[in-house]
């Protein structure tokens, strides 16, 4: 008789390879999960860092689009322009952290002229991040590199070369319901812009005038718009055009003493949100009568916005321009101080800087309440940082220039904030 036994000794050689599979199964699960822990904490940094790229290169084509650079072919200007900007942007990175890492030592930012009219800021994160879980390859950190690029567009300079195509009209916001004539002021039959676009009052860059007036028959508008003087504007419908933020976003108090805030005064104080066109068609005319006078009410407005009510708003550094590019100091009325930042100190933007469209007073019909656009520019009201008297004009210097022509017909390049000039991120390369 044959007798079967159990076949113990392969049974046990089972039981020992799968518990080598399921350790060995362990093992290889364990390092994935610990690898893919890695890799998103790379990933992660990854994005950080492109992001603070991205920013750094923003903040020095900001600085770069309120210098005035983009309106003016000073060499030795644009060279101290490009100076900041490569600081400012590069301070502006240095602030970020990517993966708990401090930036500071690791980005940097340089500017370039490459063509005239749209200067570039370019930004550069290059650093090496720890690895954790990765360190049971023999890999102890990875480098961590991301880039981004940043211009400041104005056309008008672009305009100026015969030589290239028609460039892109721009769309900004936060612009103010003054609408002033193409007629340079310090040479009344000349415009401030020529029909291609370019900037033809080559001398209005930086210069200083008495201010606007409100260019109404009278003070209320009641009996019909005087033809177009230079430096005097219409107001803008605030009903269509430029629609005026909501009295809970405007920080200061706009009113004439008396009187409720208007939705011109909103407009004027706050921040119009729709986008304005340069040549964009049939821009209305405000006709409608304000009570307290519109010479007035544009008045408090403009010491609400510039925060110059008690002769303390922000004034222009005298001693960047024209040799370096446009500067600013804040005064001691800005909140900015009573956040912590000292009266006095250089800041690359300021709410006194403003941006103002310009019609084209050749095809203006007398009496219309229509206009088209040609242009912008952007003025710093008040540079004394004193408030302006009731009904007095406006000071003003001039800080930029943007134009448009008829051949401008492309989508608009748009601007966010209360910037003429117009950034934009043209790459993260």
């Amino acid at each position: 008789m044959l007798i079967h036994r159990p076949k113990s000794r392969d049974r046990r050689e089972s039981g020992i390879i799968i518990t080598l599979i399921a350790i060995f199964l362990l093992f290889v699960v364990g390092a994935m999960a610990a690898l893919s822990i890695d890799i998103v904490t790379f990933y992660t940094a990854r994005s950080e860092a492109q992001l603070a790229a991205d920013a750094a290169a923003l903040a020095g084509a900001r600085v770069l689009a309120n210098s005035g650079v983009t309106s003016n072919l000073n060499a030795t200007t644009l060279a101290n322009a490009l100076t900041l900007c490569g600081n400012f942007g590069t301070a502006v990175g240095a602030a970020n952290h990517v993966a708990g890492v401090s930036l500071a030592g690791h980005i940097t930012v340089t500017c370039t002229s490459q063509q005239v009219g749209n200067p570039i800021a370019k930004a550069q994160v290059q650093l090496y991040v720890p690895a954790f879980f990765a360190r049971i390859w023999g890999t102890t950190q990875v480098s961590i590199t991301a880039s981004a690029a940043a211009e400041a567009y104005n056309p008008s300079l672009l305009a100026s070369d015969l030589s290239l195509p028609p460039s892109l009209p721009v769309a900004l916001s936060c612009v103010k319901p003054w609408l002033i004539p193409n007629l340079d002021p310090g040479n009344p039959a000349n415009p401030i812009f020529a029909p291609t676009g370019a900037i033809s009052a080559t001398t209005l860059l930086g210069s200083s005038s008495s201010g606007m007036l409100v260019d109404c028959l009278d003070q209320y508008c009641t009996g019909g718009l005087q033809s177009p003087v230079a430096w005097k504007y219409y107001p803008g419908d605030t009903a269509n055009d430029f629609l005026p933020p909501p009295s809970t976003s405007v920080a200061c108090t706009p009113s004439t003493p008396g009187f409720a805030a208007t939705e011109y005064q909103l407009a004027v104080a706050g921040c119009v949100q729709a986008p304005i066109a340069c040549n964009a068609t049939k821009i209305r005319i405000d006709l409608n009568p304000y009570p307290a006078g519109r010479d007035d009410e544009t008045t408090a407005a403009v010491n609400c916005l510039t925060h110059s009510a008690t002769n303390l708003g922000d004034t222009i550094d005298a001693a960047t321009f024209p040799s370096g590019p446009f500067e600013f100091l804040v005064g001691g009325g800005n909140p900015v101080v009573a956040a912590g930042l000292t009266a006095g100190s250089d800041v690359v933007v300021s709410d006194s800087l403003v941006t103002v469209p310009v019609f084209d007073n050749t095809t203006y019909a007398s009496g219309s309440n229509t206009v088209d656009l040609v242009g912008f520019v952007q003025l710093f009201l008040n540079p004394s940082g004193n408030a302006a008297v009731d009904g007095s004009p406006i000071s003003t210097t001039v800080v930029n220039l943007v134009g448009c022509s008829s051949g401008m017909s492309l989508n608009p390049v748009y601007g966010n904030g209360a910037t003429t000039v117009p950034v934009r991120l043209i790459t993260p390369q």
